[in-house]
């Protein structure tokens, strides 16, 4: 997939009203009392399957092998070799014009060749936020559904054990969620009362210090980058395009920060439109996420809809 050309989609489901509770829920501990008041769905959690690092790795079936509907609609060339530096520089002192989650430079769909949509779900790290919805998980294996998985580095420096297991399985594909799950700015601008990042120089590291760790951890680096909150300046796209990286947006808010009931998940997915890109989360267990895909994956199936890798 390439920026260029891709068809701009609003936000599907969610609506308005609910646009301004995306990923909300990455920011603080599953609980806190500034999140909304919803119900969510229960979820059991259990031990990543594979067990301790070193065992075998998650598979997606007797084979392992990744279904036909998994492949990457398009590939991307490798980079030329990048210089962090050298991009933070280019960009110190520039201003930027423009603020959000859908901006020119930033992928929020693709070309579907039929009724084709591509799941996405944030691991958003740090305090509160280090474990997994391992339902969510094993959900995904039993059904064969490919999904891109954006993992910060908190929690992955939290396990990367975990890590490696999740890259074993050619269902997922692992994508970058940042360092800190910062907005990314040039000027410090906050979403959600998060402060985002403060200059060129620390949208670099970023975005290109989970790269490098990535890469360490599974021997590839992520295509796709998304900034904590989603939200970009147009400077801090530019960033990304020039690190190597393709930012990512997203057209359905599954679970709002994963604060939403299943009820309300499996809403918001029935609102899918071909070519779009679902958000939703794997870090909080006790949310309705889950829950809700095991009911919205199949409906979307029998309505004519195959998931697949962006």
């Amino acid at each position: 997939m390439r920026n260029e050309g891709l068809s701009r989609r609003g936000l599907f489901g969610a609506g308005a009203a609910l646009a301004a509770s995306v990923i909300t829920g990455c920011a603080a501990a599953q609980g806190d009392s500034a999140a909304p008041e919803v119900t969510p769905g229960s979820s059991s959690a259990t031990p990543l399957a594979g067990g301790p690092p070193g065992a075998a790795p998650i598979t997606g079936g007797p084979s392992g092998a990744a279904p036909a509907s998994a492949r990457p609609i398009s590939t991307v060339a490798a980079p030329p070799a990048v210089s962090p530096a050298a991009v933070a520089a280019r960009h110190a002192g520039t201003r930027p014009h423009a603020w959000g989650v859908d901006l020119p430079g930033i992928t929020s769909g693709f070309p579907a060749a039929g009724k084709q949509l591509a799941l996405t779900f944030d691991a958003c790290g740090g305090p509160g936020n280090g474990e997994i919805d391992q339902a969510l998980i094993d959900l995904l294996v039993a059904e064969r559904v490919p999904a891109t998985l954006f993992l910060n580095k908190r929690w992955v420096d939290a396990d990367p054990g975990r890590v490696q297991r999740l890259a074993a399985n050619p269902l997922f594909e692992l994508a970058s969620h940042g360092v800190a799950h910062k907005p990314l700015s040039v000027t410090g601008r906050a979403a959600y009362n998060i402060a985002g990042t403060a200059s060129a120089e620390e949208a670099v590291h970023e975005v290109w210090a989970n790269h490098e760790r990535l890469l360490e951890l599974t021997g590839r680096a992520p295509r796709f980058f998304r900034a904590g909150t989603a939200h970009y300046d147009d400077v801090a796209v530019a960033i990304v395009n020039e690190l190597g990286e393709i930012p990512l947006g997203f057209t359905v808010n599954a679970d709002f920060g994963a604060t939403a009931s299943a009820t309300q998940v499996q809403r918001a997915m029935s609102a899918a439109a071909p070519g779009g890109i679902v958000l939703a989360h794997m870090h909080r267990p006790k949310s309705g996420t889950a829950a809700g895909m095991a009911a919205a994956i199949p409906a979307l199936r029998a309505s004519g809809f195959t998931f697949v890798h962006l």
